[in-house]
């Protein structure tokens, strides 16, 4: 497996494309105790600048948009190529990979990840010893599984604890493109990209 982080010119394409260029690449969690967790990335949605489900976007009375920015989103303006983490719902973290030149509010959430490495130490943090294939397959459930919060908000995602690994892209006949889940606004936009046949996606 390549060890290889991706180019800050990677991220400077246009956020719908590293959405489906990132199926594939591989998610690397360093833990405190040295251990290793892999996971690779097989479900993620776009978000961008222009979007109203987007979070650094708030939406005018006359159905305009303007940028947001707020303490909670403030990693979504950049600088690229960092994670962007947030808490949701009461109870979950998200994690994002940051697109776009700075003070651009767009990222790439990561949705669903096929384990790789460390199984037993990820079903252990998820409380689960059933069916691997539902141990990653949402946003929520792949930061509990790699212990990722609000601390590695802003990270360099090309250096440790938590890198993001180079994959080759995959042909566009293995991605599907489908509307995003669990929003409202702009709901409609293919968004949602994940990998044609893989087990380990959070919906189908």
């Amino acid at each position: 497996m390549s060890a290889s982080s991706y180019a800050v010119e990677f991220y400077l394409q246009p956020t719908v494309t590293v959405a489906r260029q990132l199926l594939g690449a591989i998610i690397e969690r360093l833990l405190p105790d040295g251990q290793i967790l892999r996971g690779r990335i097989v479900e993620t949605e776009a978000y961008g600048q222009a979007d109203p489900a987007c979070h650094g976007v708030r939406v005018l009375p006359d159905n305009c948009t303007e940028h947001r920015r707020t303490a909670r989103n403030a990693t979504m303006f950049g600088p690229p190529g960092r994670a962007y983490v947030y808490f949701t719902y009461g109870n979950h973290f998200m994690l994002n990979v940051v697109t776009q030149q700075e003070g651009v509010p767009e990222a790439v959430l990561l949705r669903a990840l096929q384990p790789l490495d460390g199984l037993p130490e990820m079903m252990a943090r998820r409380g689960t010893t059933t069916d691997p294939h539902a141990l990653m397959s949402g946003p929520g459930k792949l930061t509990r599984a790699l212990g990722i919060d609000r601390e590695l908000d802003g990270h360099l995602l090309s250096r440790p604890p938590l890198r993001l690994l180079l994959a080759p892209p995959l042909p566009d006949e293995q991605i599907v493109a489908t509307t995003r889940i669990g929003i409202t606004r702009a709901a409609d936009l293919p968004w949602r990209f994940y990998e044609r046949g893989s087990e380990w996606v959070s919906r189908r």
